[in-house]
């Protein structure tokens, strides 16, 4: 009964879509004619921070550059999605070219074969695009296709760096005077009382003013090493009872990627709700995690887990199993305004997240490559864009 329930559930999620996303009638079908890759003019390198999960790397932020990708159709309607690998475009072009775009289902299974690529330059960017191009078509904005549950989404602003106590406490109070409601901060230092000194630092500065997540980034490697500090099941027990006592939302990632086992342990020890899964793929690992207790809120990636299409499967099966859903920051710009529309139509999806460690780290320079894109506005909320599709354009200045 239970699996019969859940192929239900995953059938429901594609079926709103496929009844509303129909040509309009008497109109013929929608055929794809081609797939671009565009690059984009560079800005200004906006300089570089060392995240806190990979200590001595760097990463790096830009006002413009990078690429998008568009998928066009014979009627003139065009989609657009995140960037894609060039390497893959014949093969997307042989799937694609002369297909209907509203076979997404078809789209997601023979890409996934014959151009999955690798996280956030794969086939994920092309499903977003297609979903775009639907939105087009129809005339509608994908929150509203997809059953427009809000208008706006909380937003929490995800830190990088690990900084210093004083520091984050003296953002977080920034922050939460700027209309922020949340904040998510990195717990990577060699003794765990130095990251929950820091969580205490932060509390005292925003007191109930915001939420406060915290993330160990344990489940970067898909084995039992990465760079930084390791956490065993001892420290995660320890780490999650002092998060709690000090009022934490979430303690996102605390173990190995696939040690299901011992999440599943630390989730029965400790009342504090247990996240992850933004490294992720597919909807059999997500299936197992929910089936056997180890995570309370799930975090799947779109750009990881083959774009929107699985991403809403996801969000189904976290809806039937009674959690709550927020999708990883979704790369930044296209993935994440596709991420918006996406929790939007979720009532258990209650956050988005926006990378930002500013001044260096902002938000803002992912979207630099949108005209007049959504901003966070004073009650810490991105309000969806109501054109059709994903509801924003590329600056054509940048190409």
């Amino acid at each position: 009964m239970q699996r019969r329930g859940l192929l239900l559930a995953l059938a429901s999620a594609a079926a709103p879509a496929a009844v509303a996303a129909q040509p309009e009638r008497g109109r013929s079908r929608l055929k794809i004619t081609d797939v671009r890759v565009i690059p984009l003019r560079l800005v200004k390198e906006a300089g570089s921070l060392e995240p806190a999960w990979n200590p001595g790397g760097k990463m790096s932020f830009r006002v413009g550059g990078g690429s998008f990708v568009e998928v066009h159709t014979d009627q003139g309607i065009t989609g657009i999605g995140p960037g894609l690998d060039p390497n893959l475009l014949p093969a997307v072009k042989a799937q694609l070219v002369g297909k209907d775009p509203f076979d997404t289902e078809v789209h997601a299974a023979r890409l996934r074969y014959y151009a999955a690529g690798t996280s956030y330059r794969g086939s994920a960017s092309i499903d977003i695009a297609l979903w775009d191009l639907i939105g087009r078509a129809t005339g509608q904005p994908l929150y509203k296709l997809w059953g427009g549950v809000k208008d706006r989404v909380p937003a929490y602003a995800s830190m990088i760096q690990l900084s210093t106590p004083e520091e984050r406490a003296r953002l977080a109070r920034q922050l939460a005077d700027e209309g922020w409601q949340a904040i998510k901060l990195r717990l990577h230092y060699a003794a765990m009382k130095e990251d929950v000194r820091t969580v205490e630092a932060v509390r005292a500065a925003v007191g109930d003013r915001m939420e406060i997540m915290t993330d160990a980034n344990q489940a970067q490697s898909s084995g039992n090493w990465q760079p930084g500090v390791l956490w065993d099941l001892e420290r995660a027990v320890a780490t999650a009872r002092e998060l709690q006592r000090l009022r934490c939302y979430w303690l996102e990632e605390p173990l190995p990627r696939y040690a299901f086992d011992m999440l599943a342990e630390l989730n029965r020890l400790v009342e504090l709700p247990i996240a992850g899964g933004e490294n992720n793929r597919g909807i059999h690992e997500f299936l197992a995690m929910l089936r056997g207790g180890v995570y309370d809120i799930l975090q799947p990636e779109s750009l990881v887990t083959e774009g929107i299409t699985g991403l809403r499967k996801i969000g189904v099966l976290a809806e039937a199993f009674g959690k709550r859903i927020v999708p990883h920051h979704g790369g930044g710009n296209l993935g994440t305004i596709a991420h918006l529309h996406l929790i939007a139509a979720w009532p258990h999806a209650p956050y988005i997240e926006l990378l930002h460690d500013p001044p260096v780290g902002d938000y803002g320079h992912g979207f630099s490559i949108l005209q007049e894109p959504p901003l966070v506005d004073k009650e810490g909320c991105l309000r969806l864009p109501q054109r059709p599709g994903l509801g924003v354009e590329i600056n054509r200045d940048l190409i």
